[in-house]
């Protein structure tokens, strides 16, 4: 039984069972009522374990494939940049360059994480604050000329990659404490 609005109800059958069972004392007036779900069949959670290793196989073969095309994209690209003479290194060229590696470096990142999920079946949250904090850095670096104008914008990546960093060292600090 239970108060609600000045009058005492009583709890459904499952709940009450669940409430007597209980080894903490109940006070009547601040009993929540506890609502009890039947339990997951073994077999359905096995399809589901399943099925998620299946489809982190299949995103981890579609990402090698992209990582390998981009790959030689930007091999072939540069070898051919570098051949021109009217390629302007300093006037964007190099950003280019920069930005497609470093993307290619976050996708292999990204590889890192579903081969470490893979294996352990956990997620590492330390390789995906990495990624993380990749992405944003590469972000900063190839900023297009003009943006280094808006202060604001300037202050909310500073901001995003203290927080990033911030948390990867409380990773690392709780990691290493006994």
């Amino acid at each position: 039984m239970a108060r609600e609005g000045g009058a005492w109800h009583r709890f459904p059958p499952r709940a009450e069972a669940a409430s007597q069972r209980c080894s903490v004392p109940r006070i009547w007036a601040f009993t929540v009522a506890v609502v009890m779900l039947p339990p997951v069949a073994p077999r359905f959670l096995n399809l589901i374990e399943r099925f998620e290793r299946h489809l982190a196989r299949v995103l981890a073969l579609v990402l090698i494939l992209v990582l390998i095309a981009a790959s030689v994209q930007l091999l072939l690209a540069t070898a051919l940049e570098l051949v021109r003479t009217d390629q302007g290194w300093l006037e964007g060229g190099l950003l280019n360059l920069l930005d497609r590696l470093l993307l290619l470096l976050i996708g292999l990142e990204v590889l890192q994480n579903v081969t470490a999920y893979l294996r352990d079946h956990a997620i590492q949250v330390e390789l995906v604050v990495l990624t993380a904090l990749t992405a944003v850095a590469r972000k900063v670096i190839v900023l297009p000329p003009g943006h280094d104008k808006d202060p604001l914008a300037l202050l909310g990546f500073g901001v995003l990659i203290l927080c990033i960093a911030g948390s990867y060292a409380l990773l690392r600090w709780s990691k290493d404490r006994p």
